[in-house]
């Protein structure tokens, strides 16, 4: 009985553990920026299995999307960016739920809780 119960157990956490969120697809959100004004910024993800690509788009321009991940409901990966000749990496984190990704972007190494934003799935 017991044998069977632990069965049970590991078959539910593996097809829990298997199911990613769908986030393939163009999302679009309004993300803050310095001086407290918001950009629209486009997401196009690619999901497969547990690896996320694909590319950012705005005021830069495309930016690759890197060491993307997505576990669950939870997503997180890296962009890019160069200012003035300085790299810098972006890592977002987020949350799917449904339509929406509740997101956080904070610069590797920075202070604070980074930016909170929204990302919507274009239709």
């Amino acid at each position: 009985m017991k044998t069977r119960f632990l069965a049970v157990v590991a078959f539910a956490l593996l097809a829990t553990a298997s199911f990613a969120a769908d986030i393939t697809g163009k999302w679009t959100a309004e993300v803050p920026g310095r001086g407290g004004q918001t950009r629209t910024t486009n997401f196009d993800f690619k999901v497969e299995g547990e690896k996320l690509t694909g590319t950012i788009s705005g005021m830069q321009g495309d930016m690759p999307i890197s060491e993307g991940t997505v576990k669950g409901d939870d997503i997180a990966f890296i962009v890019v960016v160069n200012f003035n000749g300085n790299e810098m990496k972006l890592i977002h984190t987020g949350k799917v739920t449904g339509e929406v990704i509740k997101m956080t972007r904070k610069r590797e190494g920075g202070e604070g809780p980074g930016q909170e934003f929204e990302a919507k799935r274009v239709k």
